[in-house]
């Protein structure tokens, strides 16, 4: 089922969400809102957390302290410190009971009690018990599982299937998994193959073996290189600084400027900019003194450099900031709306 895109917005410091026409759909009247996913959004009323639909109906039952998104159908809420699953009528389907719980996939959800991890099914019935010391979430019938300090795969009978061997584990991502040793991650293919034996380092405040267009971040040796989905070191670590594909194009640092390669690691548009951003819609973010406007994907100004900030297009739309003044734009610069006052 397709949803409506809703944008966040403000007004005299509320917020709430237009839609793509720039029509006020939910009036800004909450101090703090969250996306909307799979047709709803948490919204914070008196320092706790709400879902909303799109259509602006607050599910209120209860206040929680946290709401993750809905998937397949549930969405993990915290009451306290236990946590549960409330069902999009804002029932809570499954009682606040786990210390830790994770979003649905694959049909379970990773939820920890007593210390121990398990999965439960959606009806909150534990299908695999909890007897690992951690685990993940399940991504082609496989998830990472922790028992007696090490880290390896088991499937939904919850049996190992690939042995624990690592330090650490983390869910597949299409045909590879990041799994880590000491200080150093690599890859594992779904039979257990270290397809890239751990090599890389972890980045402090940096997403690392995040895979985006199929492509994932690799830092060695002070170098910013990249990692694909089929298990290949794609580009080998060459440059000071780099951000994720997007549209087959990523950023790169090269002398202090910044430009974008393409899949082969060969230049594609020349750095010259003073920062940038990831590409989407077929638009990037660029900094050119001190301003920042949108470029497209051969390099040339899409949108002139008028802004003090600029977030990436999604679903059309960058919000975009001047004067201290939100504002939505269309790909073509357009003004779709403006903040208030």
């Amino acid at each position: 089922m397709r949803h409506q895109s809703l944008f966040k917005i403000r007004e005299n410091g509320y917020f709430g969400f237009m839609d793509s026409r720039g029509e006020t759909v939910i009036t800004p009247q909450y101090l703090e809102v969250g996306t909307f996913h799979n047709g709803f959004a948490p919204v914070q009323l008196n320092g706790q957390w709400v879902p909303v639909d799109s259509l602006g109906r607050l599910l209120l039952k209860k206040f929680y302290r946290y709401i993750g998104p809905f998937e397949q159908g549930l969405a993990r809420v915290q009451v306290v410190r236990q946590w549960g699953y409330l069902d999009q009528r804002g029932n809570e389907a499954i009682l606040p009971f786990f210390e830790a719980a994770h979003d649905f996939s694959d049909g379970l959800a990773a939820v920890t009690v007593d210390g121990r991890a398990g999965f439960i099914n959606t009806e909150g019935q534990f299908v695999i018990k909890p007897v690992f010391s951690g685990t993940g979430s399940f991504q082609n019938g496989l998830a990472p599982a922790a028992k007696d300090g090490k880290w390896g795969f088991i499937d939904k009978k919850g049996t190992f299937v690939i042995d624990p061997q690592w330090d650490m584990a983390f869910s597949f991502q299409g045909n590879v998994a990041v799994v880590s040793r000491g200080n150093l991650w690599g890859l594992v293919d779904c039979n257990g193959r270290e397809c890239v034996p751990p090599q890389f380092s972890f980045v402090k405040n940096h997403a690392y073996g995040e895979f985006f267009d199929g492509m994932a971040l690799a830092f060695r040796d002070g170098k910013y290189g990249f990692v694909n989905q089929q298990g290949d070191i794609a580009i080998e670590p060459m440059f000071d600084l780099a951000g994720d594909y997007g549209e087959g194009l990523a950023l790169v640092e090269i002398n202090g400027a910044y430009g974008y390669i393409d899949k082969a690691g060969k230049l594609a548009i020349m750095p010259k900019f003073e920062d940038a951003g990831v590409f989407s819609d077929g638009l990037a973010q660029v900094r050119i003194n001190g301003r920042w406007g949108y470029i497209d994907t051969e390099g040339k100004i899409s949108i002139p450099a008028l802004f003090d900030e600029v977030a990436p297009f999604d679903n059309g739309l960058a919000r975009v900031v001047s004067a201290g003044k939100w504002q939505y734009v269309d790909r073509f610069g357009g003004i779709i709306w403006r903040e208030p006052g």
